[in-house]
């Protein structure tokens, strides 16, 4: 495999792991427990994303494919055209393929929690949240806070937030990633 695809495998980590170690600290061992119906996004969407992740010093980029509906989500991963990963979630049973070189560290149920954190409406993980975790939101910014000390600031640069460019910054773990979504359809 070519260093650049190993080198782009490990942007998921950085998404996977990043918001999910921050709930271990504060509640819940190691995730934040959100497993919300793709319907409670209250919209269907079908994107093309390019990821973009900053960590001390260093910048990791992926490109997804990303599909929801009231049924299911759908999420295809590639790394220089070479798809790395699949996710299919229908509400209840995840399924999740990786690439062999994929790291193993990264769970499926982590890159659904980030995303449902980041894509689903405040109200809808606000309920989904373990006790002392809340989430602060405006029409471009959303906080996630841990008691009363903001965790990860997610800033949207249009409505619907899947447009656009979205930046999550994890005060927590010193990351920042970049999505840089284009609109497929609804």
């Amino acid at each position: 495999m070519l260093p650049g695809v190993i080198k782009s495998l490990a942007i998921i980590g950085f998404l996977a792991l990043g918001l999910d170690g921050c709930a271990s600290s504060v509640s819940q061992p190691g995730r934040l427990g959100l497993k919300l119906a793709p319907a409670s996004l209250g919209a269907s969407i079908s994107v093309q994303q390019h990821l973009t992740v900053e960590r001390n010093g260093r910048i990791d980029e992926l490109d997804v494919a990303l599909e929801v509906d009231p049924q299911s989500l759908e999420l295809v991963g590639l790394a220089l055209g070479q798809r790395v990963l699949t996710l299919h979630y229908d509400g209840q049973t995840l399924n999740t393929w990786r690439h062999p070189m994929f790291p193993v560290a990264v769970r499926g149920e982590d890159i659904l929690e980030d995303l449902q954190l980041i894509f689903w409406p405040a109200g809808t993980v606000r309920q989904a949240l373990p006790d002392g975790w809340g989430i602060e939101e405006n029409s471009q910014r959303r906080i996630l806070l841990a008691g009363e000390i903001p965790v990860a600031v997610i800033n949207y640069s249009d409505e619907p937030r899947w447009n656009g460019t979205i930046e999550l910054s994890n005060l927590r773990y010193n990351y920042r990633l970049i999505i840089q979504s284009i609109s497929n359809g609804p």
